[in-house]
């Protein structure tokens, strides 16, 4: 089995920012606060307007740029061929990480249970988004990595700067982190709370 590796920036900075519902111009300016924050990887949700534009529009640049909220095989080709650099899923869908693994792009489907971060893993995912992370917290990333060692979690869904380093600490490879982060327009704030989970996550 081909897995992609992990990209090296995502280890790195354990940090991954979820922006969602950002129009492609707004996302450049998302992109760049979170740049001058600290953190240098991005997931552009597939159901935001423009998201295959963003995606174009980012990769090559100075972030690492992903694809998230990908929820069918259509959605995973376009995305890659947009340049994605890494494709994300709320589900485990086996053609979107089929797509994916031939491609040689990192995967990361969402999955909760070990039954699904298992076969998850088995069909070629590169890591395993624990979502909704909310409802076991860091805790279950705990548990998890007792008999789940081998494959790298990355807890997403109420995930904070309160709480990420908690998540890492228990054994997450990194955090996902959309909202709070980056919604909005003010991107000072944007900007200022890249810093703080720049500082809180390193």
């Amino acid at each position: 089995m081909n897995r992609a590796a992990l990209p090296d920036r995502l280890i790195a900075e354990r940090v991954v920012a979820v922006a969602r519902g950002q129009d492609p111009a707004a996302m450049r300016s998302v992109a760049a606060a979170l740049a001058a924050g600290g953190l240098g990887v991005i997931e552009v949700t597939m159901d935001s307007p423009g998201a295959r534009e963003s995606i174009a529009d980012l990769a090559g640049g100075e972030l690492l740029v992903g694809a998230g909220t990908v929820r069918s095989e259509a959605e995973a080709v376009a995305a890659i061929d947009a340049g994605a650099q890494f494709v994300v899923s709320p589900h485990l869908d086996n053609r979107i990480v089929t797509v994916a693994v031939e491609a040689g792009v990192p995967v990361i489907p969402g999955a909760f249970t070990p039954t699904e971060i298992t076969t998850a893993w088995d069909m070629g995912a590169t890591a395993v988004k624990l979502f909704p992370a909310s409802l076991g917290g860091p805790s279950l990333v705990k548990a998890l990595r007792g008999p789940l060692g081998d494959i790298p979690l990355l807890p997403t869904g109420g995930v904070s700067v309160e709480n990420a380093p908690l998540y890492l600490e228990a054994g997450a490879v990194a955090v996902g982190i959309g909202g709070w982060l980056t919604g909005g327009s003010d991107y000072e704030l944007m900007q200022i709370r890249a810093e703080q989970l720049a500082g809180a996550c390193r």
